[in-house]
């Protein structure tokens, strides 16, 4: 399995890796593999902030099917509806939020062929410029990783179980679903013709 990757990238990856007969093996001598699909969560529902970099070294690690990695970065912006955004605070259902992406994410696999998924979404009082959401996903191929990013972001933005609230200098609101959200779901939805 090393002979792909070498040593010295399972280390800068899993500092504390050791080698067991020419595999990566964590300080229990579980295979880093296994480790990794047990100790990485494909969902993870924070107020911290998230490592880019991080997260697509620890969701490709070791897979030497992958050939493709897409992943998509939301940002908290300063305007909406023509209006300054001066912050914006998300809420969620804990353990309905989590079970709903997990089913999105199952579906994303399924459909797209994906070898790995990542979902990051924070909670919490974010300003502009904070990251909000990370989708990342391994697959093969760029087309299935392309469009199985977006087929999960697709999801989250218009059915996923999150509320936002912007500070604006008219007050406090709500965000609703755009219609564009919805338009961009249905296209997963609907037959083609």
């Amino acid at each position: 399995m090393l002979t792909r990757w070498g040593a010295s990238v399972w280390r800068k990856v899993f500092p504390r890796a050791r080698l067991w007969g020419g595999q990566a093996c964590d300080n229990r001598g579980m295979s880093l593999t296994t480790t990794l699909s047990t100790t990485v969560p494909r969902v993870s529902i924070q107020t911290e902030d998230f490592d880019l970099s991080v997260e697509i070294a620890a969701l490709r690690a070791g897979d030497a099917r992958v050939g493709a990695v897409c992943s998509f970065v939301g940002t908290v912006r300063d305007r909406n509806e023509g209006d300054s955004v001066a912050s914006m605070e998300l809420e969620h259902y804990p353990g309905m939020t989590e079970k709903s992406i997990e089913a999105i994410i199952d579906q994303a696999i399924e459909r797209f062929g994906l070898f790995g998924v990542r979902v990051i979404h924070r909670v919490g009082l974010l300003a502009p410029l904070d990251q909000i959401v990370l989708v990342a996903v391994t697959s093969a191929h760029r087309g299935m990783s392309f469009q199985g990013c977006e087929y999960i972001m697709d999801y989250l933005k218009s059915l996923a179980p999150f509320w936002k609230k912007e500070q604006t200098p008219q007050g406090a609101r709500w965000v609703d679903a755009r219609v564009s959200d919805e338009d961009a779901l249905a296209r997963w939805t609907t037959p083609k013709i």
